[in-house]
């Protein structure tokens, strides 16, 4: 990529040097000789980057970045210095320089470093750029990513978005799949009116009727007083069933009538109330398949899937890997009250080469840690958690590492697999459903399903 560089020295042979290498490098240099005419410059026209001496005639390199930087924040200065200057090159960091080169400059690190800010300076446009698309396309949902996938998908997500279907978003867990859901509503003639969100494996069969639905004073022990559930609550908007999949067989007939209806009725009450609602469903499981073993009602399935989404994992959208961390980086930066300027170009490598099984959410977790750690201005492979940099076994790892080892699980039927799996690590965590529900990857209500299915005793794990 070909970037505008201004380059300020006042040594004059020295300037006509630096901007010969810089155009070989295939970018296009404009020299100039005191800081002052640098600050000119700047205010004229847009460059990608400063590379300015600190020491100069007229006005020095610590002014003029002072002055740069009130003009336009974003463009990175890397300064030049002399070895016995190196404190004043500090205090340019200090002010807000994006690195600083010791003279006399070793060209290969003058290239590492140009290259670091100009895709410093991208990362920064692609984010601003994005942004604005989103603005434009009335979403405002926060999905952050230039890849195909994405920008396919979200031109389906606008084209959704003006009608009133309804729509089944399908993703693995942490791919994002509640952003959708928001940008559809965004998008949507329903915006001025609430989206409403229900997470279906978070309540069990009883709160969720009451959760979806509503219940009278008096309907069941706790009620003290008359409650709108969800449906009311979300009428002539959008009503969002996270992990839809979850819920059981019995209050899917409940919720089935509902959306065919457009009526629910109160827990306790004979009255049946009108609501006009959206529905937006969203899981990560098969539910065709799941309706072909019995666990899910076939004509819910297809009542909800007028219109598919599939929201892809982030390994089929590597490309947006850069993108993202720099997104979260800002973000946590921010938040932390930290000043990092970036990735070291190995914590990149490891970033874009980790396979993320926990999609979106897992690196954005990364991001966070390493922006707590770091003690420096660049995030670097010591600063990433050690599943990522491969330093050390990852937490399913060390699970299975402790105490005996499996036994060979070959030639033993599914569900018995299944079983010793899920009774392993519940001796592993202590017990600890939510933390064994994490291991497994799956839902903690689904672990409850299933801890009565096989009749696991937790009385007796050690056993």
């Amino acid at each position: 990529m070909s970037a505008s560089i201004l380059v300020v020295d006042d040594d004059k042979a020295h300037l006509s040097m630096l901007c010969t290498i810089i155009s070989g490098w295939g970018h296009k240099p404009e020299g100039v000789e005191d800081g002052g005419d640098a600050i000119e410059k700047v205010h004229e026209a847009p460059f990608d980057a400063v590379l300015m001496d600190v020491r100069m005639a007229k006005v020095g390199g610590i002014e003029a970045l002072s002055r740069i930087k009130e003009i336009n924040p974003a463009i990175p200065v890397i300064i030049m210095t002399a070895y016995s200057s190196v404190d004043t090159a500090v205090e340019a960091m200090k002010i807000g320089a994006y690195d600083y080169l010791t003279k006399p400059l070793n060209f290969d690190e003058l290239k590492l470093t140009l290259e670091r800010a100009l895709e410093h300076m991208t990362l920064i446009k692609e984010n601003r750029s994005l942004k604005e698309q989103i603005s434009e396309d009335g979403q405002g949902s926060g999905i952050i990513g230039r890849s195909q996938p994405i920008k396919e998908l979200l031109d389906m997500v606008k084209t959704v978005a003006a009608t009133e279907a309804t729509v089944l978003i399908n993703g693995e867990s942490g791919t994002g799949k509640e952003l959708f859901a928001k940008a559809i509503h965004t998008g949507s003639n329903r915006s001025d009116s609430p989206l409403v969100t229900v997470n279906c494996a978070a309540l069990t069969e009883t709160l969720l009727e009451s959760e979806l639905f509503g219940h009278e004073k008096g309907a069941f022990t706790g009620a003290d007083r008359k409650r709108d559930g969800r449906f009311v609550q979300a009428d002539g908007g959008t009503l969002f069933l996270d992990e839809v999949g979850e819920i059981p067989m019995p209050m899917q007939s409940k919720l089935l009538r509902a959306i065919q209806e457009g009526e629910v009725q109160r827990v306790g009450s004979d009255k049946a109330l009108n609501v006009d609602v959206r529905i937006i469903a969203a899981t990560n499981r098969d539910l065709l398949e799941e309706s072909k073993k019995g666990n899910f009602r076939e004509d819910l399935y297809y009542r909800l899937n007028v219109v598919s989404l599939k929201i892809p994992s982030l390994a089929e959208r590597s490309e947006d890997i850069p993108l993202l961390a720099s997104h979260f980086l800002a973000k946590y930066a921010q938040r932390n009250r930290k000043k990092i300027k970036g990735f070291t170009p190995g914590a990149m490598d490891r970033l874009n080469r980790y396979s993320w099984p926990g999609n979106v959410r897992e690196l954005e977790n990364a991001v966070e840690r390493a922006v707590i750690l770091t003690a420096g201005e660049y995030i670097s492979e010591k600063d990433l958690p050690p599943a990522i940099t491969g330093d050390s076994p990852t937490v399913q790892e060390e699970e299975i590492q402790v105490g005996e080892a499996f036994p060979s699980m070959g030639g033993k039927p599914l569900h018995e697999v299944e079983k010793i799996a899920i009774r392993d690590t519940l001796v592993r965590t202590g017990g600890n459903k939510s933390e064994a529900a994490k291991i497994l990857n799956i839902t903690r209500t689904t672990l409850d399903n299933k801890i009565k299915k096989y009749s696991i005793d937790l009385h007796h794990l050690e056993e």
